[in-house]
Formats: structure tokens, sequence, C-alpha cells
């Protein structure tokens, strides 16, 4: 259990941390000098072995400074503290920094804690109960109002107040409940230093996850990977460190002058920086915020600039009633459930859903209030649309209830794994997701994650989108994929490029497995969209296929003109080139330039040998020291095309400006390059 102090200047924290486990954590010259804590200190004591229990157990206490201009630090030391020793002296009693420093850890998320009343040998009893009551006024309504508290004198040895209090919390560690570390290893960097045979050591609280000697982790600020070197988790050599523990770590490839408190050392699937975070904010008495409102914002180690943004209404103050919504995780938050708000950092800010931050004022002299974190990857556009407070609310469940449900639910084009991980702080190996939770194939071993609900919605749309495009346009013999996803799923060019394709592979795939889609060539249609033709029109495409698909494929790659079939078969050249349009809105034909058709066997085979020559493809190598030009691998080039059919340049050229058109291929400088993820579907 990690315990942080709180209280005013002067109240006696440091000399009750010293009294309780023999360690003076002023170690600064200057605090020497003036007596006071300007530091955060740090200091460790074992708890007393009993029967059947781990040797190992340390108490670690964490002590901030009091005065009013260091107040910055106090709230770096007692982020993800887990009991709060609230430390107020019997002859000043309550003082603003006592006020301020427990509003910092309840805001914090501290649920747990204990009453030290110290210098009770400068004053009577009655004094003694005073500020007792007072203590009682102030934690009234708060998860410390039924705190036990501690009378103490902690300059005389062997006080038995300070004794009966070291006695309660070595109870309370016993009886405290290890935070899960099945999440992302995340360590918030509070010093940095370096050791002799050891290099660059950082010590921070771990916020998620378990380090281990050997492991690559990522530095926040610098993008750099580090190497595990040492661990000493609770001031004591260890495998390995846990959430919750105080950690050292030592670490190989930075150096200590590229880290500075703040910093996040972490997996680096944890990590992606942000400058836009929506929250969910508690004011203080008398606080307000309205729209840009210049903020200091503390969030884990670090210290941030930012602006607030109202997400609901222009100014929120404290006690105003805001919108319902769900998923409160404060025990104490009752009726008020928070306002939303966007606070938009003016540097790159590393932070999980779930986190915990202090808000202060733009001179930072004053606490304005502070919450959790929602989405620490917020919008700058549509920030407070319906779809977007319905995604908080979302969010704001899965974090009280732990169910990634909610989450899918509101996403309608699906979410990646590796996206919910980095969201939550979560291995992707160890997301629980619903039963019925459709996962498309990502590269780098990432999958989308899509709801059963609207993965048919998605496929209506694809269908409704054809069926109107058979109804403008019947006698079309359907559209190619690129145009389909334009008109059926315009906003999916708005996820990743990786997501999105793999969303839109998916469904076309699905369609074609399921026969409620098909393809003829690079046209996709509906199974039952044909275009008819008359008697006689299928008499004279009897005639006339056999001559475009000629007797070997040398003969159907250089078909016959459309006055040249005129001539050939007698007949009138409009009358040939609208029954070889409607073919080929059929699929039976490809129009590859105005009176120009090639059959689709022949395509077929022309598609093919695209593939093949891509996969060939390589850069050549350069001679006599010369460099080679650069080719794009998988590219086909049209002297190679027209060398392996036997075209000539213009009539390759022309082929191979059909695919692009049709979106098998697509052209880059003067090369072209198969589409991913596009197929080409034979005649046969």
């Amino acid at each position: 259990m990690i315990i942080g102090t709180a209280g005013h200047i002067d109240h006696g924290k440091t000399t009750l941390v010293r009294a309780l486990t023999g360690v003076d954590t002023d170690r600064l010259k200057e605090e020497k000098a003036r007596g006071i804590s300007i530091e955060l200190g740090y200091a460790y004591t074992p708890l007393p072995q009993t029967s059947g229990e781990d040797a190992r157990q340390v108490l670690g206490f964490i002590d901030v400074p009091g005065h009013e201009k260091f107040v910055h630090t106090m709230a770096a030391g007692v982020a993800g503290i887990d009991h709060a020793l609230l430390v107020v002296a019997a002859d000043d009693g309550v003082m603003p920094q006592t006020r301020e420093h427990l509003a910092i850890a309840l805001l914090l998320g501290v649920r747990e804690g204990s009453i030290a009343l110290t210098k009770t040998d400068r004053v009577d009893t009655q004094r003694i109960h005073a500020v007792r009551e007072e203590l009682r006024a102030l934690l009234v309504g708060t998860p410390l109002a039924d705190a036990v508290l501690f009378e103490t004198t902690a300059t005389r040895d062997d006080d038995p107040g300070v004794a009966a209090l070291r006695t309660h919390l070595f109870e309370r560690a016993r009886a405290h409940a290890t935070r899960p570390d099945s999440g992302l290893f995340r360590l918030a960097v509070d010093r940095v230093f370096t050791l002799a045979g050891q290099g660059t050591v950082v010590t921070g609280t771990v916020f998620g996850g378990t380090a281990r000697i050997g492991d690559n982790l990522r530095h926040s600020a610098s993008g750099q990977m580090v190497r595990v070197r040492s661990i000493h988790a609770q001031n004591r050599a260890s495998a390995s460190g846990h959430a919750g523990q105080r950690v050292a770590l030592a670490l190989v490839g930075i150096e200590k002058e590229a880290i500075q408190r703040g910093d996040w050392i972490a997996d680096a699937r944890a990590l992606r920086a942000s400058r836009r975070m929506d929250v969910r904010l508690h004011l203080l008495p008398d606080a307000e915020i309205r729209a840009w409102t210049p903020v200091h914002v503390h969030l884990g180690a670090a210290h941030h600039l930012a602006h607030a943004v109202p997400l609901e209404g222009d100014t929120v103050r404290h006690g105003d009633p805001q919108r319902p919504h769900s998923g409160s995780t404060d025990p104490e938050d009752g009726a008020d459930r928070g306002a939303r708000v966007q606070l938009v950092f003016d540097t790159d800010v590393h932070a999980t859903a779930g986190d915990r931050y202090i808000l202060r004022n733009a001179q930072a002299s004053r606490t304005l209030g502070g919450g959790q974190v929602l989405d620490p990857y917020a919008p700058e556009r549509k920030r407070r649309s319906p779809e977007r407070l319905a995604w908080l609310d979302a969010l704001q469940q899965v974090l009280a209830e732990g169910t990634l449900a909610p989450l899918l639910n509101h996403a309608p084009q699906g979410l990646t794994r590796a996206h919910l991980a980095l969201l939550l702080g979560r291995p992707p190996e160890s997301l629980s997701l619903p039963a019925d939770t459709r996962a498309l194939t990502l590269a780098e071993d990432d999958a989308l994650l899509i709801t059963p609900a609207h993965w048919q919605a998605l496929r209506a749309q694809v269908l409704d989108a054809l069926t109107r495009v058979h109804t403008q346009s019947p006698d079309e013999p359907g559209v190619n994929a690129a145009r389909l996803r334009r008109m059926a799923l315009p906003t999916l060019n708005s996820a990743t490029l990786s997501q999105g394709d793999a969303l839109w592979q998916g469904l076309l795939t699905a369609l074609l497995a399921e026969g409620a889609l098909a393809q003829s060539g690079a046209w996709l249609h509906l199974p039952t969209h044909r275009v008819e033709l008359s008697a006689s029109e299928e008499a004279l495409a009897e005639r006339l296929l056999p001559a475009l698909r000629g007797m070997t494929p040398a003969e159907g790659y250089d078909p016959p003109w459309v006055r040249d079939l005129a001539k050939d078969f007698h007949v009138g050249e409009e009358v040939v080139r609208q029954l070889l349009r409607k073919l080929a809105r059929q699929g039976a034909l490809h129009q590859v330039v105005k009176d120009l058709f090639y059959s689709a066997e022949r395509m077929d085979e022309l598609a093919a040998l695209i593939a093949r020559l891509a996969a060939e493809a390589a850069p050549p190598a350069a001679h006599d020291g010369a460099r080679a030009a650069p080719v794009l691998s998988g590219a086909v080039e049209a002297a190679h095309f027209r060398d392996a059919t036997g075209l000539g340049r213009k009539r390759a050229i022309q082929v191979l400006e059909y695919f692009d058109r049709v979106g098998y291929t697509r052209r880059v400088r003067d090369a072209h390059l198969l589409r991913p993820g596009v197929s080409w579907q034979g005649a046969s």
C-alpha cells in the first residue's frame, strides 16, 4: 500500500513520517536550511511478519510539501496513492492547504484515509476537542468521514499516538486489496537520476500492468525504446514491478537528460500522444469554467497548460444540474455526475480512459476541480454532437462496469482491437468481447471488431445503394468496388486506411459468399440484375462473339473494331455498336475505348497476366556503378505488358488504362499497381 501525506505547511508531515518509518524524507540542503519540504519525499517500512504472511510486504510513504506554492508538486505526489494521511496541527487546526490537499486527494480518487492530529503537546484538551469538531465538519459527506483520528506528538520518543497510528496503517495495509495488474504497464516518472553501475534510473508509481527485468518499454516524450536492466519495487530489489507499487527502473538505451518528471515509461501499446481529451469534471465550490478558460492540468506526475471547453452549455459551475448520463464511478457523487469538458493542451499529453486529473486556475493559485479522463483522443470537430455525447456515455459505462458492449454499440463502423487496448490501457488479448462480436483480420495481429447489428446495417446500405444504381441505370452492368464504396458508405473514408479497407473488403467477401452480391469482371451487381436481349440481338450476338474472342489469345487480345465487324457481317455500324454495349452491360464484353470491345474471357486472361507481372516485378539492379531508376515494387509498366501480350504500345496503354478505370489497378507515375484487396471475378 502507498500512503500519501496531505496537509498545511508546518503541520508536521515530515516529522510524522520520520517517526513512523525512521526515514527523514527531506533530502535537499535547501529543505534542511529552511525547515520546509520543497520536493517529494519517500520512505518505506516493512510490515511486521505474521504466520504465513509474505515477508516482502512493504508500506510506502510519499511525503508532499505543504506550502501553497508547491501544490503542483503535491498533486504529482498523491497521484496513484492508495491511502491519504491527513495531517493537521492541533495548534493551527484546519488551514487553507488542509482543505486544498484534501480536495485534491478526493478528486484523484482516494477513498481511504486516516487522520493524524499533530503537536498535541502544545495545546490543552479543550483545543483538541475543538479541532476534532473542525475536522468532523470538514470531512462530513466525504469517503473520509469515518476515518480514524490519532492524537500524536511525533517529536516524542515512543509516542503512544504514533505507535497506534503505525499499527493502524499496518492493519489497513494487510487488508488492502492488491490492484489488478492485468493492464498495460505504465509508470509515471516523478524522479530521474543516475547511479554508478546502473545508468539512468527513473522512479514513480505504477499505474497499470507489470514490468520485468529485460522488458522493452517506450519513453513517452522521445518515443525511444528502452530496456529494463534492474528493478526495485517498494524499495527492495525485485524481478518485477506491479500496478500500485512504487518502483525504480534502471534503464538501458536512454540518457538522464532525455527524461523529466511527468514523462511515462510504458508498454508501447499504451502510448499515443494527444492534445485533446474529453473528461468528466467535478468543480469545487465557487469554481467556474467558461469556454476556452485557461487552466493548469495535473495528470499522473505531469503538469500541463490547457484550455477548457464545456461540452454541454457555455459555462460549468459547481452544482449545476447536468444532462443525465450513465456510468458514474464516484461513490460519493450522488446526484452530481459531473460535467463533460474538453481539455485542449498546448503540448502533447499521454493518458488512458479512467485516469484522474486535477484542474487549477490560470494563475496556478487555486484548485478548481478535477475528475476522470473519458476519451484521451477527442476530436476537434463535432465534439458536442449527440453522437459524440452518446459515445462519452458509453465510455463512462465501460469504466463503471467493465463491459465493452456499450462502446461497440456506439461504433457503427467498428473499433480495432489495438485502439480499444490503447484507450483502456489493457492488453489486446485480455479484452473480453461480447460472444457475437464479428472480428475482421487486420495487419500486425490486429482485428476490426463490429457488432452484428452494425454489420447488418452496413450490409443493408451496400445492397440499397446497388438497388438505386440498377433502378436509375437499368442498362448498366453495375458499379466497380471503389464507386460502390463511395456511394454506400461515404463516411468509411474518414476511418483509418487499414480499418476502412478491412471493413469494406470484409463486407464484399461476405456478400459475395452468401450470394447477396454478384460480380462480373470489375462490375458488382445484384444477382437478379441482367440486361435482356431480343431474339434478333441474341442471334447476332452468337455471330459476333466468336469474332471478338478470336481463335487464339493473340487474336483475342487485338479484337476487330465496330466498323470492321459491321463490314464483315454486313450489319449497320450503329446496330453493332448498340448490341456490343448491351453485351458489355451484361458482362460478356468490356469496352476498352470507344468502339473497341474485348470478350470477358480475354479480359480475364489479361487481368491474370497483370497480376502475374505485378508479382514478378522488382527494381532492376544498377549496372557499372550507375544508379538504377526507381521502380515501384509490384508495378506493371506499359513496355512489359506490351511485350507479354504482343500488342502495340498504344493498344497496351489503352488496356492498362481500362483496368485503372474500372478499379482493378491504379496508375502511379508511368506504372500501374494492383489495388490492395481488389480481386478480378472471372466470367466463369
